[in-house]
């Protein structure tokens, strides 16, 4: 494939999943599959552009926090942000340290698109019970969607999306509530990610990246703007919908998956 189309196409698979529940990182590595691996400043690239929407979308919350000696009622939300970015970067470092890395085959990414449709399916069952949704985001809540942060993480395939927006909702939190919570929790933690990896395996002090500007530029700016396009549309639909839409299509993906490799497996 032309690398200008590649570059546009995994653009837009980033900006369409990195924010719905369907996970970026395993659509990613499944295109990958199938069209070989980009580097990792790439990724990175992609990735940044996808948090650029959230920043845009949410810059006037997002600004609010530079100032909050002016906005004081603000700051145990603040507060409970730091929390669950703490918890996340902790445990995040910590899993690191014990050696994990991304699957190199699709099997792990499977297993997880199905265990996310479970997931979510699973929450939506015992929050429809509920008929009181809170607003305010609890210091236990906080802790639990750090942790559920981390788990996503080492899970490809799972979402960091359905992880967190999904904890907060079986916490008692309205989705729109829970949905804001996670993405302003998703810019500190994937640009920290995104640093931590680029600083770790791409050594850019020393080596400077091989991808053409215009690829990396490219790839972000697709990305923004289709990941603008996607959250703007995800908050407008969690105001009268729940996810279930997004089981039944980790339902067909799945599946659709597990024929293509039967296929294969059968033409070798």
């Amino acid at each position: 494939m032309n690398d200008i189309w590649q570059t546009i196409l995994l653009g837009i698979i980033e900006g369409i999943s990195e924010f719905l529940p369907i996970s970026s990182t395993g659509h990613l590595l499944i295109a990958e599959h199938w069209m070989g691996e980009k580097s990792e400043t790439f990724n990175i690239f992609i990735q940044l552009g996808a948090v650029l929407a959230v920043c845009l979308i949410y810059k006037e919350r997002v600004s609010s926090f530079f100032f909050l000696w002016k906005n004081k009622e603000k700051i145990p939300y603040f507060l409970k942000l730091g929390l669950a970015f703490f918890i996340t970067a902790l445990l995040g470092l910590w899993v690191k340290k014990m050696g994990w890395e991304l699957p190199k085959d699709l099997g792990p990414v499977i297993i997880a698109i199905f265990g996310g449709a479970f997931w979510i399916y699973f929450v939506e069952k015992v929050s429809c019970r509920n008929q009181s949704f809170v607003e305010d985001i609890s210091w236990l809540t906080a802790i639990a969607v750090g942790v559920s942060q981390v788990v996503a993480g080492v899970l490809p395939g799972f979402s960091r999306s359905a992880a967190t927006i999904l904890m907060a909702v079986l916490f008692g939190v309205s989705r729109p509530a829970a949905t804001e919570f996670a993405f302003l929790l998703g810019i500190p933690t994937m640009f920290a990610a995104s640093l931590f990896s680029w600083v770790e395996q791409t050594n850019f002090l020393k080596v400077p990246p091989t991808d053409p500007p215009l690829t990396l530029f490219l790839g972000f700016f697709v990305s923004a703007i289709v990941a603008f396009i996607a959250v703007k549309w995800l908050l407008s639909f969690i105001q009268t919908h729940t996810f279930i839409p997004f089981v039944w299509y980790r339902v067909g993906l799945g599946l659709i998956l597990l024929m293509i490799f039967a296929i294969e497996w059968k033409s070798h």
